[in-house]
């Protein structure tokens, strides 16, 4: 994608809609809506890393309850024509082809390379990714192996859907004291995986989300890895320019 002068990427992820509860979430739902607007008079494209709601998933004929706010302004952008792109996160991992079918918005299970003014970007939400970790990644593996989704779904989701909603917000929904802290170069995996990809390959910008914590780093000389953080404690998304990448904090 080459793009136009005076228009932008913009990259977000953690919403975490739906936690603590429906009705504490709705204002960071509102809150987030209200940014949609402003930027899709300058949007190039719109990037969703990830998380966006704290628990989905999809029956064959029903989906979670609530979200209209969201659902219906990510649809208007999309039918006016703005690239909307959004990567599953572990909160979100059961999407299946709602997003596709109901919005025509892409739907990316891994990370996934993009270029865009001649500059390469590796993008994903990141959960997984990188050295440690190995009980989310185990646990993981269940969650998405198809017969576990299929026996699932033999929850009526009046029982499915909270029970899974409970889980998720005793399991970190909400980003916790932990997530604030830095934990250096060789402590944070995603990092770490960054510079292993550069081994293989260079890219000149790496976009994750994931760990609710807005992170600027550069790699080496001409590579940055680059966090969104969250719309939970931080509010703070990124945004390509063309030439550059910057993360940006929403105003108050």
């Amino acid at each position: 994608m080459t793009i136009p002068q005076g228009k932008k990427i913009y990259f977000s992820s953690d919403n975490h809609l739906g936690a603590p509860t429906a009705s504490e979430s709705r204002p960071r739902e509102v809150r987030f809506v209200k940014w949609l607007d402003e930027i899709k008079d300058d949007a190039a494209a719109i990037f969703l890393l990830g998380d966006l709601f704290d628990f989905w998933f999809e029956y064959k004929h029903a989906v979670p309850k609530g979200f209209v706010r969201v659902l219906g302004k990510l649809a208007e952008i999309k039918d006016s024509g703005i690239p909307v792109y959004f990567f599953v996160g572990n909160h979100d991992l059961w999407m299946k082809d709602y997003f596709e079918e109901e919005l025509n918005i892409p739907v990316y299970h891994k990370p996934k390379e993009f270029e865009f003014n001649n500059k390469t970007f590796l993008i994903g939400h990141g959960d997984g990714l990188g050295p440690g970790d190995h009980g989310y990644k185990r646990m993981k593996k269940v969650f998405t192996n198809p017969f576990s989704k299929w026996l699932y779904r033999w929850l009526h989701p009046d029982l499915g859907i909270p029970l899974a909603q409970y889980f998720s917000v005793k399991n970190k929904a909400i980003s916790g004291v932990e997530d604030q802290e830095f934990l250096g170069e060789e402590g944070e995996w995603l990092i770490q995986y960054c510079r292993r990809k550069l081994e293989e390959k260079h890219y000149d910008f790496f976009l994750f989300g994931h760990r609710h914590l807005p992170l600027d780093i550069q790699l080496n000389e001409n590579s940055r890895y680059i966090n969104t953080g969250d719309w939970i404690s931080h509010y703070t998304y990124a945004e390509f320019d063309g030439n550059t990448v910057n993360l940006k904090k929403l105003d108050s």
